[in-house]
């Protein structure tokens, strides 16, 4: 989903720094689509970036940039259904190991 209109962002790789939301107009490759974006860290990012991108909304040209997984609808990848059942058998995995 878009940060700014909470519309799914429908893509294909790789995300140029041009696109936008269909819904809002809002640029996808910024920092608070990414996955490392992490407000508090060192230039709010969880990676560390060589420069600060001071507009967190705007398009930039960040090596490190990833579209957030949660906000992602990809065209005949993986489905949440799967990500949902990787998610559980992982915590089930993660459970048992304290209830032997």
């Amino acid at each position: 989903m878009c940060w700014k209109c909470k519309k799914a962002i429908l893509y294909e790789n790789p995300i140029g720094r041009s696109m936008t939301c269909s819904s809002c107009g809002a640029d996808i490759r910024c920092c608070k689509n990414c996955r490392f974006y992490s407000p508090g860290s060192y230039h709010d990012c969880a990676e560390r970036p060589d420069e600060l991108v001071s507009d967190k909304e705007r398009a930039n040209f960040c090596d490190q940039f990833q579209l957030e997984p949660s906000f992602r609808t990809d065209h005949g990848g993986k489905n949440e259904t799967d990500a949902s059942k990787k998610a559980s058998d992982a915590r089930s995995a993660f459970d048992s190991l304290f209830n032997s």
